[in-house]
């Protein structure tokens, strides 16, 4: 199940036989069992004999195989080779039928897990087949097709409509919008313009552009994605480790049982030796551990898958139980809780200004400028519907404070209270100014020779979802803290407008380690939520990390859990998911541990035989691992 996902996609494709080999093999030995069983009717015993021995040989291969393997590997028995054993026991006492019924219904429960596996995988590895595997490469001006493993940093390379992003990169050339949705789940392409970002896997939708590769193959998101899928599929929650180790024990224990059971009842109890050895072979058939040892691990996989198909990718199935028991989530504020970009929220102008006059000065001045405060003011001054000017003019960066540039014969200030003169901006709407400063606004001054004639207040605003996220999570008894690097006014705002309990302000990435901590000792399992390199240190200390998908590099390999849609309602789906996973895998061990002790006792009882034995305990295989495919559905 532990397959690397590399490779062509020819690669990948696995032929009919090998993903569905186990399925026809059962299929093929339950046909072989109703022909023998006919042949039985009608007295023709050599046939049906031969036949039932073709349905053991058939259905029981893979996991004759599989038992073998494992326990010369590990040097302990299995419950494959149980079964193997009690199937051969069930044919030297004369029960063919029964021993063929008890390897078809096995092989059928095994079809069923690695039909589990194979889904959860398939859900998984479906990402390789969103990256390109060629790229077109411009070398010495000209076009040239190369493989995405030969690209390296700096080399430019054209993306045509339609095609998809086979690289990390920037945009040098060109404009058009991205399809982002396998990334980010976004159904609304976004704009790419020059110097903007794109990244591997993704849809050029409308336009050919030019990107120079800012990351090689292997460092891609697309990658660390992969990265992700496989460490999903490999690790083990601690139920099953703990389920895997009790089942070495356990098949010795019944090993030792039934040959002591060969023995004993016919000079204690009086049976005699046929039915003794019958008692026997029942209770190797009944007591075996099938389906205590399916009870999670198909339930864990259909997990994962579940959560892979609706943006939430873990690192294993550890990380998913334990999400369940979380008391405490510790959230980053920028880009985590807030869209990470400042926007105008509020516009004031001096009453009898000219507003066109106004817009069209700042942004002309502003967009001269690359600072995230211009950007954001350019964007709000820009959606005017009078079309603005592409003049370019002389402006002066007075840096940490503002800009300053003379138009139309008037010096333009734009910026801090300082800046512009503090004394006349306390004046300019003062009761505005403080309120904006209370909500955690940044306030940007415009000021012309008569004086203030505007502001213009911004904010990092809070995700679309964050609040409602926030509520459910405090429903479900979940406290809610918020560790921010922003100073104490911009952080209680933020804090009372999401909704958070507790906040910690000015924390540089050592402070929320130490937080982090803190709250380990006051609730117990602590999750913490970020996106930034300065976020890692705290995720790493959390009892579970979870990264934005939009987040750095450093984030998403120290997160155990990855929000691909940067939807923080994911959160709460991922912890109800967590809940339900453990539920049933509890459902399915009470439930199997139910049916052995049950068999067991009708054994000693002499109230069940054989036929019903192999249906009771292959039944109840079968059941855990149709209840643990529910989660594929949920």
């Amino acid at each position: 199940m532990n397959e690397k996902i590399t490779g062509t996609n020819e690669e990948k494709e696995k032929p009919f036989f090998k993903e569905h080999g186990e399925l026809i093999a059962a299929i093929t030995s339950g046909i072989l069992i109703i022909a023998a069983w006919l042949f039985h009717l009608n007295g023709v015993e050599p046939a049906s004999v031969s036949l039932y021995l073709a349905a053991f040989v058939i259905g029981g291969f893979a996991k004759a195989k599989e038992g073998i393997e494992e326990t010369i590997e590990n040097k302990k028995l299995n419950v494959e080779l149980l079964m193997v054993f009690a199937a051969i026991g069930s044919a030297i006492i004369g029960y063919w039928a029964e021993g063929a019924i008890l390897i078809f219904i096995f092989a059928l429960s095994g079809a069923l897990e690695t039909y589990t596996s194979n889904k959860s995988q398939r859900e998984l590895s479906s990402l390789m087949e969103l990256q390109p595997e060629t790229a077109t490469l411009i070398a010495n001006g000209e076009e040239k097709i190369v493989h995405v493993s030969e690209l390296v940093k700096g080399d430019p390379i054209i993306v045509k409509p339609g095609e998809r992003i086979p690289a990390d990169g920037v945009v040098i050339q060109g404009r058009t919008s991205v399809d982002e949705s396998a990334i980010t789940g976004e159904a609304v392409p976004v704009e790419k313009n020059v110097n903007e970002e794109v990244f591997a896997g993704t849809v050029n939708v409308n336009g050919s552009i030019t990107v120079e590769v800012t990351k090689e193959n292997t460092e891609s998101l697309f990658q660390k994605i992969l990265e992700l899928v496989q460490l999903a599929q490999s690790e083990k929650s601690p139920s099953q480790q703990f389920i895997e180790k009790f089942e070495s024990t356990y098949v010795n224990g019944v090993m030792i049982a039934v040959l002591l059971l060969m023995v004993i009842p016919h000079f204690v109890l009086g049976w005699t030796w046929e039915e003794t050895f019958y008692r026997a072979m029942v209770f190797m058939v009944v007591a075996s551990p099938c389906a205590l040892v399916a009870s999670i691990m198909p339930a864990t996989l259909s997990a994962i898958s579940n959560g892979a198909r609706n943006g939430l990718l873990f690192k294993g199935g550890v990380h998913l139980e334990r999400l369940s028991k979380v008391k405490v989530i510790g959230f980053d504020k920028t880009g985590t809780l807030t869209k990470g970009e400042p926007v105008v929220t509020d516009f004031i102008i001096r009453e009898g200004a000219d507003k066109q006059l106004v817009l069209e000065a700042v942004y002309l001045i502003e967009k001269q400028s690359n600072h995230p405060l211009a950007k954001a003011i350019v964007d709000y001054t820009g959606q005017d519907e009078i079309k603005r000017e592409n003049e370019w003019i002389s402006v002066t960066e007075h840096s940490g404070f503002g800009v300053s540039a003379e138009w139309k014969g008037q010096m333009w200030k734009i910026g801090k209270a300082d800046f512009v003169g503090r004394e006349d901006a306390v004046t300019f709407q003062d009761h505005v100014s403080k309120r904006y400063a209370e909500e955690g606004k940044t306030i940007v001054y415009v000021r012309d020779e008569k004086g203030i004639v505007a502001i213009f207040a911004l904010k990092d605003v809070l995700r679309e979802e964050i609040i409602e996220a926030i509520d459910e999570l405090q429903k479900e008894g979940i406290h809610t803290v918020m560790l921010t690097g922003d100073s104490e006014t911009t952080a209680k705002a933020i804090a009372r407008e999401a909704g958070i309990d507790e906040f910690h302000s000015e924390c540089l990435p050592e402070d929320k380690v130490e937080r982090v901590k803190q709250l380990k000792k006051d609730y117990g399992i602590v999750a913490m939520i970020g996106d930034g390199i300065n976020d890692a240190p705290a995720l790493a200390t959390a009892n579970i990390g979870i990264a934005m998908g939009e987040g750095t590099d450093a984030a998403l390999e120290t997160a155990e859990i990855v929000l691909m849609k940067n939807d923080m309602s994911k959160v709460m789906n991922a912890i109800k998911l967590s809940k339900k996973m453990n539920r049933i895998i509890k459902q399915n061990i009470i439930f199997s541990l139910a049916v052995i002790a049950v068999l067991i006792c009708s054994n000693f009882l002499q109230i069940i035989d054989l036929p019903y034995g192999v249906i009771g305990h292959e039944g109840s295989t079968i059941l855990v691992i149709l209840n643990g495919l529910r989660l594929l559905k949920s």
